[in-house]
């Protein structure tokens, strides 16, 4: 095969010239003619398509292009005139009806005229920059039906009836309007939002304009709210079902602003039923309307945080100041629990769990719970409380849960380091007294006060349970090198170092003689076994159990602090003894003995003494004697001591010193650490970079600070520049 010769082949021309008869080209123009008249009349089974091609596309061959398109331009002329005066002639709701049958017609015969004159289409078209056939058909008909004189206004004006109508509540045929808006978009994006687009936002604004004027006048804003949304939603659904979908940005935009943007400020404060008022009623569903609605336009979303971050301070600092709500610590902080709870719910359920709002919530508790200087105090007494009693029977979950919320409130606090001393001072009660509910629960606040403030905080706090550990185990060595003493253990005590717990140095008194004995037997073992110690005994904070036997033989076992043990071993050798007497024989401070004598003497029920002339409080004259007739159901009795559950204004002033002392240091060690690493810093960004190192555990008082750079000068750690006397200077 590949040995054969290669063959050329040739192209001649005809032997003889080819001659186009003169009139071929109005003989073929009048076939392909009647076969569009045929199609428009829809008799177009009868035609032979093959032909019609083959005669269109032999006059594209022969040049004869230009008399075709020409033509195909008069002949669909002439039929859209006629199909005008259908149209123009039809009445009422047929007007439209007729307009999309006769579209569709159109649409049919393009086709079909596209199909035959396809070869026109492909090659005489592109070279001579002409509008293709269905463009062509598509140009016609806009041109003499859509913007013809009596059709163009009527057919928009139709359009938007029809709107109006279902607007108002009117059932329209949505199929037909899906139709003739599809028929704009067909013609060009320009035709649809010329011809019906532009207007028929203008119409909706002026209605929705009305509307909502006449909505804010007559309904309150939960009621306008819904009405809102009710439209909000028809228009999207209108645009689901016939509007081109881009426009829904477009009619959304005329509803928000019309209906929302232009009320808002006026709906947020409207009397009796905005936000406000949603807030105080809990209605989250409203609330969630207006959320949804608001943050559809521009500071939509800001105007309702305003309004709530307004009221939650005005509420909140009603809440932590009103004289009549400070009585109860505990009642007080759970009412702010209550309130950040109710808060939570409301962001979550109606806000969307939106990020500002919770930022703008924890702004105002922080406002507010530092308006109170009493409130690290109070949140103090109310973890007391839930860790001696409120927690007894509550599960491990509700627990932590009670304890992250407390968490949550101590994150507001400024003056960390007030809690961290009430708190303190607290536990040191719980675990001196045995009355704590959980260990667990008591550790696992201590780990999540580490969390938040890092360990320099609890290092203290976990000392004091290492100190409770190691005296348990140095009560055994006492009693394994005592066999003399039994077993009944009578003597507890718990070893406390003096840098972990709110110990009160020099607070002693006279303790019976029995006592007197055995401490002193403790004290040697333990100075014999730990050298270089010292012990001061703390007789404030200790407890004991006393049996005792009343006047007709009733006996009990009185739970009493060391305090009322020594008052009460008294009466062991005396029947009577006036408050001098007893001041004398223990040595007791006056305020705790009085308390103490109040315990023991007035309170009923537990009133294991009694008092001449009997009153409530006590006088430095009066008497005491056992209360003979003293009876219990129960054969152990705690007697309480009487105690301000909240510190009185001295001691609260002791505390603050306190506090105030155990700052210097901390604001001299981040002064240093801040001029250690800059070298040279002025004032102002000493006082700044101090402020926010130390935020973390209080609010440092610029006064104070620049007390401490003074100290820090004198003792060499800085110097003034010479020149700027506001520039400080690091002395390594």
């Amino acid at each position: 095969m590949n040995n054969q010769k290669k063959r050329n082949f040739k192209i001649e021309a005809f032997k003889q010239r080819v001659v186009v008869d003169p009139k071929y080209a109005d003989k073929t123009w009048k076939i392909l003619e009647h076969a569009i008249h045929e199609i428009y009349n829809h008799n177009a089974s009868g035609l032979s398509f093959e032909e019609l091609y083959r005669n269109a596309y032999n006059m594209v061959l022969h040049k004869f292009g230009d008399k075709l398109y020409g033509e195909l331009v008069t002949t669909m002329t002439s039929h859209l005139k006629e199909i005008s005066k259908s149209i123009e002639a039809a009445q009422g709701g047929l007007f439209l009806e007729e307009l999309n049958r006769k579209w569709n017609d159109h649409n049919k015969a393009l086709q079909m005229i596209r199909d035959i004159l396809m070869y026109m289409d492909r090659t005489y078209i592109p070279s001579t920059h002409k509008t293709p056939v269905h463009e062509l058909g598509l140009n016609l008909w806009k041109d003499y039906i859509i913007h013809s004189s009596k059709i163009q206004t009527r057919f928009l004006n139709t359009l938007l009836e029809l709107v109006h109508k279902e607007r108002t509540g009117e059932v329209i045929n949505r199929g037909l309007m899906r139709n003739i808006i599809k028929m704009l978009m067909d013609l060009g994006s320009s035709v649809y939002q010329e011809d019906f687009e532009k207007p028929f936002l203008e119409v909706s604004a002026e209605f929705y304009k009305g509307e909502s004027q006449k909505f804010i006048e007559c309904c309150d804003c939960g009621e306008y709210l819904k009405k809102a949304e009710r439209r909000l939603n028809e228009e999207m659904e209108r645009v689901t079902h016939y509007l081109d979908v881009k426009s829904e940005t477009k009619i959304t935009y005329v509803v928000e602003k019309e209906m929302i943007a232009n009320h808002m400020l006026r709906l947020v404060h409207m009397e009796n039923s905005g936000l406000v008022n949603m807030l105080l009623d809990d209605r989250y569903g409203d609330m969630g309307r207006m959320y949804n609605l608001f943050r559809r336009v521009p500071i939509g979303l800001s105007s309702i945080r305003e309004v709530m971050t307004s009221h939650l301070r005005e509420t909140g600092k009603q809440l932590v100041t009103d004289p009549e709500r400070l009585k109860d610590p505990v009642e007080f902080v759970q009412r702010l629990l209550d309130e950040k709870d109710k808060y939570d719910n409301i962001i979550s359920s109606a806000f969307n769990n939106d990020k500002t709002f919770q930022n703008a919530l924890n702004s105002s508790f922080e406002y507010f719970i530092n308006l109170n200087p009493r409130s690290p105090e109070f949140i103090s007494l109310f973890v007391d409380d839930k860790l001696r009693k409120g927690l007894k029977g509550v599960s491990e979950e509700d627990v932590e849960t009670i304890l992250d919320k407390v968490m949550m409130l101590f994150r507001y606090l400024q003056e960390k380091d007030v809690f961290e001393k009430y708190y303190k001072q607290h536990l040191a009660k719980r675990l001196l007294s045995g009355k704590t509910v959980s260990d667990d629960a008591e550790r696992s606040l201590i780990v999540k006060l580490k969390t938040e403030c890092g360990y320099q905080f609890t290092s203290k706090l976990e000392g004091m349970f290492t100190d409770m550990k190691t005296s348990q185990d140095t009560m055994q060595d006492f009693y394994a090198h005592h066999p003399e003493l039994g077993d009944s253990r009578t003597l507890v005590v718990q070893v406390l170092t003096t840098g972990s717990w709110p110990t009160q140095p020099g607070v002693t008194c006279n303790l019976p003689a029995e006592m007197s004995a055995l401490c002193e037997k403790f004290r040697s073992h333990y100075l014999g076994t730990h050298t270089g110690r010292r012990l001061s005994w703390q007789t404030n904070m200790g407890t004991a159990d006393i049996k005792t036997v009343f006047g007709k033989g009733q006996k009990h076992e009185l739970n009493v602090s060391t305090y009322q043990m020594c008052v009460l071993m008294l009466f062991n050798n005396a029947d009577r003894l006036n408050y001098k007497e007893i001041e004398q024989a223990t040595g007791i401070p006056a305020p705790d003995l009085k308390r103490c004598l109040q315990s023991l003497a007035c309170v009923k029920g537990k009133n294991v003494l009694r008092k001449e002339p009997m009153s409530k409080d006590i006088g430095e004259d009066d008497a005491f004697f056992v209360n003979d007739k003293f009876s219990s159901k129960f054969y152990k009795v705690k007697i309480g001591t009487v105690v301000a559950q909240k510190e009185s204004e001295p001691e609260k002033q002791e505390t603050r010193q306190r506090v105030e002392e155990d700052r210097k240091p901390q604001i001299e060690a981040a002064i240093v650490r801040i001029m250690k690493s800059r070298r040279v810093l002025d004032h102002n960004n000493i006082i700044t970079e101090v402020t926010k190192q130390l935020q973390s555990r209080f609010l440092a008082n610029p006064t104070e600070i620049k007390k401490r750079i003074e100290s820090l000068i004198e003792r060499d750690f800085l110097e003034r520049d010479n020149v700027d006397r506001k520039l400080y200077r690091y002395l390594a």
